[in-house]
């Protein structure tokens, strides 16, 4: 049951309504009305519209909501933590949380990050607000956390943009193009890439940032070069592979991901074939490993640290500072040039 039920007492001396007043003249049990405060599904559109109507009209204000009442906490909710890029935003997340008194809970929602499991547990703490990272938001969770008072940002969102969610984003487009062109720079004109999930967002807007700078230089786009990965270096080394047996190889790779990049490394390695020297090879995001390979990743920089920063900041305005609707933000990006690129052979 809501924690909220029988609050009495409020400042000023005002009296304040009960979940059990609310739950007598909606004619339901004080259980429902708490469900309905929680966003749960199971209460049929009837009772929820009508117990809802009667908490807005008797001014009903539950403990908790109100930034003034602070828990202190934080919830990230992320698909995985093992990798760099993961690390990053962890980091940026937890700095920006503890400028503000804050603690960082984190739950990784393994298998289907949809899943809305983690909503009960962000119920029970009564968090302060909601970090997704790379979790597609279900609307069904959307108005839970929305019932529940809680505020919530999507992180480098990997679904379609709901005009009425915040979101802190970077610019992809922007950098698949920066990537491409500093390889079309070097005199490259066989260019493959290995993008993420062809269903998310972001590899879309890498690779049609790909595409528009081969465009620009007159230069068509062979659909052999252009390849789906998923993220990670298992998935840009089976690509990779798949680039290097065509008749015509690429002379460079524009990988989609750092831990892409990595695996192109491999499969190179795998092949003695010598990177820059026979082949070229960019990445995206600027996670910690990109100095420490050899040679150093050129790669595109991705501000994650930054975009969980700006998130941890805007969940934990204080009402009516923050800007006029939910933003939707978005970082530069930024191309870093080290060592994995050169001219092409010949």
């Amino acid at each position: 049951m809501d924690g909220a039920a029988g609050a009495e007492g409020a400042e000023g001396g005002e009296r304040r309504v009960t979940i059990a007043e609310i739950a007598r003249e909606a004619g339901v049990s004080e259980a429902t009305v708490s469900k309905v405060l929680n966003g749960r599904e199971e209460i049929s559109p009837a009772t929820r519209t009508r117990v809802r109507e009667l908490l807005e009209r008797r001014g009903y204000r539950r403990r908790g909501v109100r930034r003034a009442d602070r828990a202190g906490l934080i919830d990230l909710v992320i698909s995985e933590l093992n990798s760099p890029w993961a690390t990053e935003v962890l980091r940026g997340a937890e700095r920006e949380a503890r400028r503000h008194a804050a603690a960082v809970v984190v739950t990784v929602a393994d298998g289907d990050p949809g899943d809305g499991t983690w909503l009960d547990r962000v119920a029970e703490r009564r968090s302060d607000g909601v970090l997704l990272v790379l979790s597609p938001l279900r609307p069904a969770a959307a108005r839970r956390l929305t019932a529940l008072g809680t505020p919530f940002v999507l992180v480098d969102p990997v679904g379609g943009f709901d005009p009425a969610v915040t979101t802190v984003g970077a610019t992809n487009w922007s950098g698949g193009l920066a990537a491409t062109e500093h390889l079309i720079g070097l005199g490259h004109r066989r260019i493959g890439v290995v993008t993420g999930p062809p269903d998310l967002v972001c590899s879309q807007q890498r690779l049609d940032g790909y595409r528009a700078a081969l465009g620009r230089a007159g230069i068509p786009v062979d659909p052999a070069l252009v390849r789906y990965g998923d993220f990670h270096a298992e998935g840009g080394a089976a690509q990779a592979a798949a680039l290097l047996d065509l008749d015509r190889p690429p002379t460079a790779v524009f990988a989609g991901s750092d831990l892409q990049a990595s695996g192109v490394y491999a499969e190179a390695h795998r092949r003695g074939l010598r990177i820059p020297d026979a082949l070229s090879v960019v990445g995206f995001d600027d996670v910690a490993l990109c100095a420490w390979v050899s040679p150093r990743l050129t790669t595109v920089r991705q501000p994650l640290a930054e975009m969980a920063r700006i998130a941890v900041r805007t969940v934990l305005a204080p009402a009516g500072e923050g800007p006029e609707g939910p933003p939707r933000i978005e970082l530069a990006t930024s191309l870093v040039v080290r060592d994995s690129t050169a001219p092409p052979p010949g």
